[in-house]
């Protein structure tokens, strides 16, 4: 079966440096890096007192791993007006509960800035943000700013399918 129905002369899978964050309705700037989308169901062991002694799996719970976004520091506030809806220098009262959380999309491209595959993740909030790296004056380096995403749950985004190539 060929790994491509539409480009079916097409042998090499997708390479994974295009991409691009959405959230709230537009995407997000710089972002250099994404962390995988990885999921975790647990194994439920169990044997009936009949049974030879080797145990039954059953599926059990669920969880989605936290999500690492990187992008180099610049002017954009959208990092850290997320991360500030988690925390604030103002105490609780000032945090926001009803707008932290965002439903947000990582979209791959193809080389020709094609969406190719686009996953939907829900229910994402900022655990951690580093909004200055350690600084080094002896370093060639960029300076990155950096977030860590909850989530609960990822799915594949079924509306988009592969496109001719030219």
């Amino acid at each position: 079966m060929p790994q491509y129905t539409v480009n079916a002369t097409r042998i090499d899978p997708y390479r994974n440096l295009k991409f691009h964050v959405v959230w709230d309705q537009r995407i997000v700037a710089g972002v250099s890096k994404v962390g995988a989308l990885k999921r975790t169901t647990e194994v439920v062991s169990h044997r009936e007192g009949n049974d030879i002694s080797t145990p039954r799996h059953s599926p059990g719970r669920t969880s989605f791993d936290a999500i690492h976004l990187e992008r180099g520091v610049s002017f954009d506030p959208e990092f850290q007006a997320w991360a500030n809806l988690v925390y604030s220098t103002e105490g609780d009262g000032a945090v926001s509960l009803r707008n932290f959380r965002k439903d947000l999309t990582v979209n791959m491209l193809n080389l020709q800035g094609v969406v190719v595959k686009s996953y939907r993740v829900f229910r994402c909030w900022p655990s951690e943000y580093t909004a200055l790296p350690e600084m080094d004056a002896n370093a060639n380096a960029i300076a990155i700013e950096s977030m860590t995403i909850q989530n609960e749950g990822w799915e594949l985004d079924p509306d988009v399918t592969e496109q001719a190539e030219t």
